[in-house]
């Protein structure tokens, strides 16, 4: 008999019927509120909140299989006390997302946003030896808050530029400094000696808010935050009067605190890129992604373990 699942709609043109064999699908629109009832499996998205609520009134669920790295929007307490599995999928967004961040520090470094209004404008002028001059790479410091799969494969992209790395982290990646060179440092150094900054920590109480107003006062003039991680992280006001003032050379974000809504005042700020979380958006990516998380809800379905658990 098959197993009744709930599925978020949006992954629906991203999934062979060969994956779904055995589950009896309940495809749930992002603006459903998640159902009551005797579903075994649910693969949500990451702007779906599975808490306690969600869970007791699933009473049959065993596992909670998130269509995504990351795993902020499942309560982990709640779900081990009713024994329910939760996975991610991690690794397969791993270059998308670090190509992604580097087309931010690009955009930003080169300020092609401005250029490409400039020249849509109409009011291109021509070719001007002090036009729209940016930050040359070469030389400069690539600042990681955060060193994990993503994290690092940024930093790897970076010897090509020529930079020199720097990371902040819990723990030392050892692999990674043999092969870049870079070197592990604390917060405040790497907010001081990073003409790039870019954000690839989780979203935790310790992290939380980390790039506030503070942290934006010791980073260098002109320099360059990105952030293809977590919105949590920033402190979007802040960030905003950082660019109106001038302090910081330019901010290139993928992801936002309240997502959809972005803070009005950064969307005003000038020498910002902003795009609309799109970090894993290749189709390679988001197949191998939903194919992960109902591979994960098949696997503890059988009896077996999960692929990609998510341990607390």
């Amino acid at each position: 008999m098959p197993h009744p699942v709930l599925i978020a709609a949006e992954l629906k043109n991203l999934l062979e019927p060969a994956q779904l064999e055995g589950l009896d699908v309940t495809w749930l629109a992002a603006e459903q509120p998640t159902p009551a009832g005797d579903h075994v499996a649910i693969v949500p998205l990451l702007s779906r909140w599975v808490g306690g609520t969600e869970l007791k009134h699933l009473p049959k669920l065993r596992i909670v299989a998130n269509c995504a790295a990351g795993y902020d929007n499942v309560d982990l307490v709640a779900a081990e006390m009713r024994g329910v599995v939760v996975t991610n999928t991690p690794d397969v967004l791993t270059d998308a997302t670090a190509d992604l961040t580097w087309a931010l520090i690009l955009a930003c470094a080169r300020r092609l946003v401005e250029g490409i209004d400039l020249v849509r404008s109409g009011r291109w002028p021509g070719w001007h030896p002090e036009q729209l001059l940016g930050l040359e790479l070469r030389g400069r410091v690539l600042g990681l808050l955060g060193a994990g799969r993503i994290g690092q494969a940024v930093g790897r992209r970076a010897t090509g530029f020529g930079m020199t790395i720097l990371y902040a982290s819990r723990q030392p990646k050892a692999d990674f400094e043999r092969d870049t060179g870079a070197v592990r440092v604390e917060l405040g150094r790497l907010l001081r000696e990073s003409d790039v900054l870019s954000l690839h920590a989780p979203a935790t109480p310790e992290t939380k808010g980390i790039i506030d107003d503070r942290a934006l006062l010791q980073m260098k003039p002109g320099a360059i935050l990105v952030n293809t991680a977590r919105g949590d992280l920033v402190r979007e006001e802040a960030l905003a009067i950082a660019l109106e003032e001038g302090r910081l050379g330019a901010a290139g974000l993928d992801v936002y605190a309240e997502e959809p809504k972005i803070h009005p005042r950064l969307v005003a700020a000038p020498r910002t890129v902003l795009l609309p979380h799109i970090g894993s958006a290749t189709w390679e990516t988001r197949r191998k992604m939903a194919a992960i998380a109902v591979g994960n809800v098949q696997a503890v379905l059988a009896g077996r373990p999960p692929l990609t658990p998510v341990y607390r």
